[in-house]
């Protein structure tokens, strides 16, 4: 039914608008993904989602314990339209549940601060796997239970006398460095499947056209008359 569909959305936007489509669904992926614990400053949170957005990042969990998290629509430029937000907020520690559904899905957790046994962006092995980057609220940075769950500790180098980032900042050094490793490495299989980028654009679909619920009504409900008939 979801080709159909798409078939039948894609009749109401420009060609050049889904040739669009097409060919950045070719540099999506999911083999990064970025964890944000407790943003609390909305113009933070949404930059990060426009920097996910501009490289390509597909995923952006949320994790909410004590801050919501709210997106500036004058920072984020309409980024979140084309990503999948996952938002971690049903919990009594939404960290502990975000993080183990993640390593469930076969990630390993990189928190983004400096610790004893971290290594630098330089130094980050991708081929070891899939990454979930978890980066921490903007004063406080990761919560210790964070601290505690993450499988690896990686760094931005510094030389300058100011010891960290805005959060913003760092989650776009990340999230740039990463992908252009990630997509020189031919060995690192981080495009998406051929059932990953039909969700998606059909997602990016339902978001282009006005009144697209409507639209997709109708076309289900003409698919289920269709079936009836040819059921007599």
């Amino acid at each position: 039914m979801n080709g159909k569909l798409i078939d039948h959305l894609s009749q109401f936007i420009t060609d050049r608008r889904l040739q669009l489509f097409n060919t950045l669904l070719e540099q999506r992926t999911r083999y990064i993904t970025v964890v944000l614990e407790d943003l609390f400053q909305s113009h933070n949170a949404s930059a990060v989602l426009r920097s996910c957005e501009c490289f390509g990042v597909q995923d952006v969990h949320i994790i909410e314990n004590q801050n919501e998290y709210r997106i500036s629509p004058d920072v984020a430029l309409g980024s979140y339209k084309w990503l999948t937000l996952h938002r971690h907020n049903q919990d009594s520690d939404n960290t502990e549940t975000a993080i183990k559904s993640l390593k469930d899905s076969g990630y390993r957790i990189a928190a983004t601060t400096p610790h004893k046994h971290d290594c630098t962006i330089d130094e980050f092995d991708l081929t070891k796997g899939k990454v979930a980057l978890l980066f921490g609220s903007e004063l406080h940075g990761l919560s210790p239970l964070a601290l505690q769950l993450a499988d690896e500790f990686v760094k931005i180098p510094m030389v300058g006398f100011t010891e960290s980032l805005n959060i913003s900042v760092t989650a776009a050094l990340f999230i740039h460095q990463l992908t252009v490793k990630l997509r020189k490495d031919q060995s690192i299989p981080w495009h998406l499947t051929d059932e990953e980028k039909l969700e998606i654009k059909l997602t990016w679909l339902k978001n282009s056209i006005r009144k697209s619920d409507l639209i997709e009504k109708a076309f289900t409900d003409d698919q289920n008359i269709s079936k009836m008939n040819d059921g007599i």
